[in-house]
């Protein structure tokens, strides 16, 4: 059996290569386009931008930390490494979505577009 000629091989092919390749942007992008109405989707893009100067916030601040002597030190082989940027993401998405610990960049920048949007 050609794997190519296959359509129930190729279409579960095709789905994994497909779900594979999204990016995280890609995902971002489709969360606020299913989100709703255009204002909807305008509060969601805030709440995304937001949660992108969050992250990047988190990961300058972590680059300044003296990690000599600490658990964190690179003795672990920079496996930790690896998982930072996804712990980051995740906080800076939780950050900005909860209205208790929110930076208030959403609510300005729904503001000021508001006006823009129909």
């Amino acid at each position: 059996m050609d794997i190519t000629s296959s359509n129930m091989i190729n279409g579960m092919t095709s789905n994994a290569l497909n779900t594979s390749a999204v990016s995280g942007e890609q995902e971002i992008y489709n969360r606020i386009k299913n989100s709703g109405d255009n204002k909807e989707q305008l509060m969601k893009a805030a709440q995304e931008f937001e949660s992108i100067f969050i992250t990047k916030i988190l990961s300058s601040m972590e680059e300044t930390v003296d990690k000599t002597g600490s658990l964190f030190e690179e003795k672990s082989g920079g496996y930790l490494d690896s998982f930072k940027p996804y712990m980051y993401q995740q906080m800076g998405h939780d950050l900005a979505s909860n209205p208790n610990t929110s930076f208030g960049f959403a609510k300005q920048i729904y503001a000021q577009m508001e006006k823009y949007v129909k």
